[in-house]
């Protein structure tokens, strides 16, 4: 069976929804497969916590886009500004310098007008106050220059990103995997329904959004090493990296760092090869620089308040996947634990343990407790005297190995609470090659005529690390890039 359109998406979470968007106000007839049926579909975007990172000098500058709580919110609120040369210096810092720069400068200089864009495509914005801001003196201080997200979170965003498509006409198939890429004269592509049966769709241009390989345990293997494996799949469990195969085939370049990945702390008990659809990001356990981290000898590895949680959130999971088990436990006690994040510490179900002493609670959580009575001792007895202030890094430190170096608080009220983590991956960092209209580019430099790539498949602007929020920006950026250069292609 086959059929023709203009422009053929593939993969229907936030960047393909956005290719979608800007192919279709081009005037083109649009196809959007998913490789997912309809109740699993919205790929990674959809377990978000619909966050977008982006650049603007005041907050007044969008607020005519929040919804009324968040209007209402904003009198009572400290929200510095994050000008396009601070993201751009997030960027180069938090990857170690190793951000594609043309890339970087397409993200930065298009972010803020990718969101008003969205905003006429139906996409609700909201101030994250619960998730970005601690009360201080009586205001809602945000931090880490991350502010805004969508109503709804990631379920509102791919709701809302699925009524817009279909009031421009875009046909939405899901349960439909892709299986061939065909370029030259008669590109398009080649998919499998659910029934088994084969379609090939011809098309003016094709658009890649199919995220990356971070479901597959093989492939995670190959190109992260060994222990990946082990990891927690955070969202989509289709996103399995056959569309990447399919490409680099073709004759697309890759690009980008292919040895690492966004990976977080992830509830222990999650269903280790899926998502969940219910609870999404709720599953993420992101309050430790309040608190310390553990792993089963009791001991702390990794620096919980070096930096703003969105600045080190995405690294520490692969630091959890390097100890034994691949295993750590977030501790608080009674002082801290009113301070973490209720969407999600207080998630239903939960994997968590509460005991008055801190022995009580490492024989409830694996940890052993002779080394963990030795690493609160000597944490709790290291620690500088300045005042504990979570919403500003305060430079309350403890003097340790390794160091914490804000927001220091000694475990010695109980009850305390333990929260164990495993290593939740989110996407991989390595992908195609593309220039700034997001078409694709073969080993030579050289554009690949009519193919085009946004989101998780586009490689050179992760390594490493990651600042909170800057994936789903990419992906409505080059997304709505990808889209109108396909249109463009699909016309000539």
């Amino acid at each position: 069976m086959s059929e023709r359109t203009d422009v053929v998406v593939v993969g229907a979470g936030n960047a393909g929804f956005c290719a979608a968007h800007a192919a279709a106000e081009q005037g083109a007839r649009v196809l959007l497969l998913e490789k997912a049926e309809h109740d699993r579909a919205g790929g990674n975007s959809y377990y978000t916590a619909g966050a977008f990172r982006f650049a603007l000098d005041d907050i007044a500058e969008v607020a005519d886009l929040l919804d009324e709580p968040s209007t209402e919110l904003l009198g009572r609120s400290v929200v510095p500004s994050y000008p396009r040369s601070a993201f751009e210096q997030d960027m180069r810092r938090v990857t170690g310098d190793r951000c594609d720069p043309e890339l970087t400068d397409v993200l930065v200089s298009r972010s803020t007008d990718a969101v008003r864009w969205l905003a006429d495509k139906g996409i609700r914005w909201r101030l994250m106050f619960e998730r970005q801001s601690y009360v201080s003196d009586g205001k809602h201080v945000f931090f880490g220059g991350l502010y805004v997200g969508t109503v709804g979170g990631g379920k509102g965003l791919i709701e809302q990103h699925t009524a817009a498509a279909e009031r421009e006409g875009v046909e939405l198939r899901c349960g439909a995997q892709v299986t061939d890429l065909h370029l030259g004269a008669d590109r398009g592509v080649t998919y499998r329904d659910s029934t088994g049966a084969e379609h090939r769709v011809h098309a003016g241009a094709v658009v890649l959004t199919a995220g990356g390989f971070e479901a597959d345990p093989r492939r995670r293997r190959e190109h992260l090493g060994d222990g990946w494996e082990q990891a927690y799949v955070r969202g989509a469990e289709t996103n399995t990296g056959e569309v990447l195969d399919l490409a680099l085939a073709a004759g697309a370049a890759a690009h980008g760092d292919w040895t690492s990945c966004h990976s977080v702390a992830w509830d222990s008990g999650a269903d280790p090869t899926r998502g969940d659809r219910e609870l999404t990001n709720q599953l993420t356990r992101q309050s430790y620089p309040i608190g310390i981290v553990v792993n089963r000898d009791g001991q702390r590895f990794v620096d919980e308040g070096a930096d703003f949680r969105n600045y080190t959130y995405a690294k520490y999971g692969r630091e959890i996947l390097r100890q034994p088990d691949g295993y750590a436990v977030q501790l608080f006690d009674a002082k801290t634990r009113p301070l973490l994040r209720t969407e999600e510490y207080d998630s239903t179900p939960i994997t968590a343990a509460r005991a008055d002493s801190l022995e009580e609670l490492a024989e409830r959580v694996g940890v052993d407790p002779v080394g963990l009575r030795r690493t609160v001792d000597e944490f709790n007895a290291s620690i500088v005297d300045a005042p504990f202030d979570p919403a500003v890094k305060d430079g309350r430190a403890a003097a340790v190995d390794p160091p914490k170096s804000n927001w220091a608080s000694a475990l010695d009220t109980p009850p305390y609470y333990g929260f164990p983590v495993g290593c939740g991956i989110t996407f991989t960092f390595g992908g195609l090659h593309v220039d700034r209209s997001a078409t694709v580019l073969d080993e030579s430099g050289a554009p690949i005529a009519g193919l085009h790539a946004a989101g998780e498949m586009v490689g050179g602007l992760f390594s490493g690390n990651y600042p909170g929020g800057t994936g789903l920006t990419s992906g409505s950026v080059f997304g709505r890039l990808a889209g109108a250069s396909a249109a463009a292609a699909a016309r000539s």
